[in-house]
């Protein structure tokens, strides 16, 4: 099986840019669908960012489009969530998440492995 293991996060002011890192422990990550999802206090998991190892294509939630990019690093296994004019609405304890089969990219639930996630805190 596959890990994800976020890491990157911290807290910024608004305006702000942070870039956040999944890496594989265990088997990698290709022929999967990585996905970002992110959940804020009293709220459900939603969707931010996905990424298919295979071919790299991309998609993004409309509240993080234009703002927010995904990318893979092939030699280093890994997912970046590069998150650029970031605002308080964006706060939120963001999850990696791998799939085992390719399925619906923006439903949590067609992801098999998460990590633990990591805490973004954006100050106004």
């Amino acid at each position: 099986q596959v890990q994800p293991v976020e890491s990157g996060g911290g807290l910024v002011q608004a305006g702000g840019s942070l870039r956040l890192s999944c890496a594989a422990s265990g088997r990698t990550f290709r022929s999967r669908t990585v996905g970002w999802f992110r959940q804020a206090p009293g709220k459900g998991r939603d969707f931010v960012a996905a990424i298919v190892w295979s071919g790299g294509s991309t998609s993004y939630a409309d509240s993080v489009k234009g703002r927010f990019t995904i990318s893979r690093d092939n030699a280093k296994n890994t997912v970046y969530l590069q998150m650029n004019s970031l605002t308080p609405e964006d706060t939120a304890v963001y999850y990696c998440a791998a799939q085992i089969m390719l399925g619906s990219r923006r439903n949590p639930n067609e992801y098999d492995y998460w990590g633990q996630g990591t805490q973004v805190t954006v100050s106004s």
